[in-house]
Parts: structure tokens; sequence; C-alpha cells
């Protein structure tokens, strides 16, 4: 009987073989406990190279392999992820802390990236036309970039993997791919699953390493790589930019965010706490898209903070293995971050509106909280929380609510709740933003172009854009005399 993803070999993945990194071993944690659940071999430079020569030996077979025969093995891999999505969640909630509910909605978002590009990676794109000149023609088409770098957070183990890996071979490359120490069981486990459905040795490589820094900088430094495919915060987003000007490498980057959460005076307030709860405490607000500021207009503020602190109050904090709400966060050291935080708005006037209960007996928990009379200029509001606090603003001036909406340095999701659409519409419009949930708390899709403005990132995922990210243009100028 084939082997369960929850019972994921720990071992680097390299040419198709599992095999020890040279560096030795290290922990993965329970964020619910604090507990070792695994020891993950840790993977050093030369395990990278060994990698990238892998991933360059097999870019030329997988290349050259029909479209159709590359989108089969991805739509394979779909129908295993959903087949095996109840191990695979209780994976993601082991390692990563969020409830089972948000781990099997990880699962089945994480598994369209498969089915998505399986579709889109046999549509050919490409162009044929006249030359103004009249004596030539012009063929486009394109070709993929080769062998990819790939770097995943832990706060969608199983998304964040897919979203790069499935645009990446459908499009024809090969890659190399390190996930986060936190969360590596999970990208472990989808690998096997990719072998099983078909997937050829040496086209995806996998490892595992405490030493991100120096594997990261060893692969920027191969000239075999040729694009590295980012996700993570904006200041290491800047270092990575930085290290890659030297190649002049093909970089997508998905970002930090700081996303506001507009709602006007003519909401439905049932609408507005119900799509606040999702895009606030989904995976415990450790998510770039999340709500992190909300400006609630002035004539709805008591009324709404009043539901929205009665729907947080009711929110079971817990392990997954509890059935509870929301979980813990990754790590103590996040914790001790977020209270600072929320210390500094209390010192600063703001008042604790709601509060959920959390255990007392250890684990990474930090009760979802709203904050009312907070100040415009806070530095929670200012500072992407990436934890379950919703700090309320009220505005009444529309012209003065953008200018607070649009004071950030980023720029990746925003949400409106308003009764008039067009009203909703042209603040949309307005909100510096890549991606604007409008009467609804959640913006991610596979079939829709992830990304954000000014330094919440560059590129975009899911798409055909997403496709588009791992491919070179290439045109064909053809003599055509009458």
């Amino acid at each position: 009987m084939e082997e369960q993803p929850t019972a994921a070999r720990t071992d680097l993945f390299i040419d198709g073989d599992w095999r020890a990194g040279r560096s030795g071993e290290f922990d993965v944690l329970d964020p619910a406990s604090g507990a070792v659940i695994s020891r993950i071999s840790d993977g050093d430079e030369l395990d990278g190279r060994a990698a990238v020569d892998a991933a360059a030996a097999a870019l030329p077979g997988w290349t050259a392999m029909a479209p159709r025969d590359r989108s089969e093995i991805l739509r394979r891999a779909f129908e295993l992820m959903i087949r095996d999505r109840e191990s695979l969640a209780a994976l993601i909630s082991s390692e990563n802390g969020k409830s089972i509910a948000d781990a099997r909605g990880e699962v089945t978002y994480a598994a369209e990236f498969f089915r998505w590009f399986a579709e889109e990676g046999v549509r050919s794109a490409g162009d044929f036309g006249r030359s103004p000149g009249g004596d030539t023609r012009t063929v486009v088409t394109h070709k993929p970039v080769g062998v990819v770098a790939l770097v995943t957070p832990w706060n969608f183990p199983a998304a964040m993997a897919t979203r790069k890996l499935a645009p990446a071979l459908a499009a024809g490359c090969t890659a190399v791919l390190k996930p986060a120490s936190e969360t590596p069981l999970t990208t472990l486990a989808i690998t096997r699953l990719l072998v099983e459905a078909g997937l050829p040795r040496g086209v995806v490589n996998v490892v595992p390493t405490k030493r991100s820094s120096a594997l990261v900088s060893s692969w920027l430094d191969d000239p075999r790589i040729r694009k590295l495919s980012f996700t993570g915060s904006t200041e290491v987003g800047r270092v990575l930019l930085k290290r890659s000007a030297d190649r002049i490498l093909n970089t997508s980057m998905e970002l930090g965010g700081n996303a506001p959460f507009v709602i006007t005076d003519d909401a439905d307030l049932d609408v507005a706490v119900e799509a606040a709860m999702t895009a606030k405490f989904r995976g415990s607000g450790q998510a770039c898209t999340a709500a992190n500021r909300f400006y609630v207009h002035v004539d709805v503020a008591t009324e709404f903070a009043q539901r929205f602190g009665d729907a947080v109050e009711k929110l079971s904090v817990g392990p997954a293995s509890g059935g509870h709400d929301v979980g813990p966060l990754i790590s103590e050291r996040a914790v001790a971050e977020i209270g600072d935080l929320v210390d500094q708005a209390l010192a600063a006037g703001a008042r604790v509106g709601r509060r959920a209960m959390v255990p007392q007996d250890g684990g990474f928990y930090f009760p979802p909280t709203v904050l009312v009379d907070v100040a415009a200029d806070a530095r929670v509001v200012a500072t992407e929380v990436f934890g379950p606090v919703a700090p309320i603003v009220t505005w009444n001036d529309q012209r003065e609510l953008l200018r607070m909406v649009n004071d950030t340095e980023m720029g990746l999701a925003a949400y409106v709740i308003a009764g008039d659409l067009g009203r909703a519409m042209r603040l949309a419009e307005g909100i510096d933003a890549g991606m604007v949930g409008i009467n609804r708390g959640l913006v991610s899709d596979p079939s829709a172009p992830f990304g954000g403005m000014k330094q919440s990132g560059i590129g975009r995922e899911g798409a055909r854009a997403g496709l588009d990210e791992f491919l070179e243009t290439q045109y064909f100028s053809i003599a055509w005399a009458d």
C-alpha cells in the first residue's frame, strides 16, 4: 500500500533520491506545544550544488517533453493531493499550527495550482504578423527560462510550493526548492506525490536547510540558475534583489503586506463582520494578505466594533487536534513581537475592545484581539502585524481615508465593504494595491494574478501571468520577398 504523506521522508530530495544532508539535522517544532515533531536533514551549499546539477541535467528532457505529457503529470499530482487531503491537512497543522479547517482549505487551494497549470500549460501562446515594411514576417514564441530557484515561506507550506512549482513545471523549467525550515515536511510530502504522479528524476529537487542565506546565495551565484522566485519578507526581498542584480537575474518577488480593510457608512455589517473574520483570523492572521488595519466609517464604527468583537470573543483558540477555530503563532518570538506592538498601542491610548481566550498550558498563542480608539499613525497600524490583532481606526472624509490607506510602502492586498457597488469600485480604484476584495474577505484564486504594487513585490503568480513568469519571449524575423 502507498505510504501516506504524513510518513514523508525527512531527507533532502536530489536527482530522484532521498539523501541525508551534509550538515546534520535540525528540529521541526509543533507550535501548539513547542514539542519536537521531527528531525530534518540539513542541507548545505554542496547539497545545493548537487541539486542544481540534477536540475540542469534534467532540463533538456523535461523541456522537450510534449506539453500534454507534462500536463498529465500535473493533473495527476492534483488528484493525489485531493486523495490525501486529510493527511496533508494534518501534516500542515502539526508543523504550522493552523486549524484543521484552515489546513484543509490550504490543501484544496494548493492542489488547484496543479490543476490550473495542467490546463494552462497546453495552451500555446504566440503571434504571427506582417512587418510594417512588408518584406518580413514576425513569429513570436516562448521558451522555458531554464533552471529556477524557488524559495517558499512557512505560513502556507503547501500553497506556496505548488504556486511556484506548478507554473514552472508547466512552462518546461526544472527546479531547486528551499522550503522554510519551520515547515519542510509538507513540501517533502508534496514532492513524494509528484514522484508518484510520474515526475522524472532531477526535475524537482528539494533542499531543506537552516543555512538559508548561504544556500540561496550559492544558487544566485550559479550561472545555471536563470530565475529566482521568492516569497517572504520585504526586508529579505531587498537583499535578494541586490544579490540578483550582480547577474541581472530574472526575479519574481511576493513580499510583505499591510492590507487595509475599509468599511463605509452604507456597508452591510453582517457582510462586513463575516469578511473581517476571514480576512483577519484565517491562519491566525499569519498571511501577507491578512487584513492588518481596519478603517471604519465613524457612523458605523461603534456597531461594527460591537458585532466584530462578539464574533472574536467566541473564537475557540487551541491546537488543531482539538478542532479549534484559531491555532498558535509560528514561534515564541512572534508572540513576543506582537505583544510588544499591542502594548505600545495601549500605552498610546488604544483600548482592548474584545479578546478571545487562549490556552495557558504551553504553545505559541496570542489571543485574537480587537483594538479600538487606535491612532491612525500608531505603530500597530503602520506595521505588518502578522498575527490575530485587529486595530480599528475611524474615518469620515473619503479623501483623508485614501491618504491613510495609501500611506505605506506596501501595496499587496486591500478590502472594501460597501453597500453601493459603484462606490466600492471607485474606492478600490483609488487604493494602491495589487488585489482588492470587494464585499468579501478572500482575494486568492489560482485563476487570478496574485501580486502587489510598490514594495510588496515584483511579478504575478497564478492565472496566465503565473506561467509567463517562467517563460522567455523569442521572435523570428523571416525574410518574405514577394
